[in-house]
C-alpha cells in the first residue's frame, strides 16, 4: 500500500452531520482534497455522496468515484468521465442521487467472473492466494491515480492511469 493512502487510512474519521462515511482531508502538493469511506452497503453509495458534494460545495467534474469493474481486465486501471453505470449498482445509486452520470470514475478492474459464476459472487469473494499480489499492486498504483487526480484534474489523471498499465 502507498505511504499516501497509509497516512490517508490512519486519518479517517466520522463524516459530518451523520453522513454515513468516514472521511479524511489530504493536502498533496498544496492541494486540498477530501477522500470519504461510506459506511453503507455499496448499491446505497448515492446515499453518502450526494450529501458529502453537498455540504463541501465541490463541482462534479472534481468528483472521483473508485469502484471495481468486470469489464477491466484484473489489475489493469481506467479513469473515465461520465458514461453509464456497466451494471454496477453503486455507481448507478451514485448517479441517481446525483441526478448526473457526469462524475470522474477510477475502475479497478477485477475481470470477469469464471464460468458461469455469479458476478455479484464473483466480486464479493476474495483474491486468491495467486491475484493477491497483483491485487496489491492495483490498489498501490489506484492511490497514485488519485493523488494524480487531486494534483493535475481528470484528464492527466487518466493518461497517467493508461501509462500505468503499460
Amino acid at each position: 500500500m502507498s505511504r499516501y493512502l497509509q497516512d490517508a487510512r490512519a486519518g479517517l474519521k466520522r463524516a459530518p452531520q451523520g453522513m454515513r462515511a468516514e472521511i479524511t482531508d489530504v493536502n498533496t502538493e498544496g492541494h486540498r482534497a477530501v477522500l470519504a469511506l461510506p459506511t453503507t452497503y455499496m448499491n446505497e453509495s448515492g446515499q453518502v455522496v450526494q450529501p458529502l458534494v453537498r455540504y463541501y460545495g465541490v463541482e462534479l467534474s472534481e468528483v472521483l468515484i473508485v469502484h471495481d469493474d468486470i469489464d477491466v481486465p484484473f489489475g489493469r486501471l481506467k479513469v473515465q468521465w461520465s458514461g453509464g453505470h456497466g451494471g454496477n449498482n453503486g455507481v448507478r445509486s451514485i448517479a441517481g442521487s446525483l441526478k448526473s452520470r457526469d462524475f470522474w470514475r477510477l475502475k479497478i478492474g477485477v475481470g470477469r467472473p469464471p464460468g458461469r459464476m455469479d458476478p455479484a459472487a464473483y466480486v464479493l469473494g476474495k483474491f486468491t492466494r495467486s491475484q493477491r499480489p497483483d491485487a496489491d499492486v492495483s490498489v498501490y498504483r489506484a492511490a497514485e491515480v488519485i493523488q494524480r487526480f487531486i494534483i493535475a484534474g481528470g484528464e492527466d489523471a487518466r493518461q497517467f492511469a493508461g501509462e500505468l498499465n503499460d
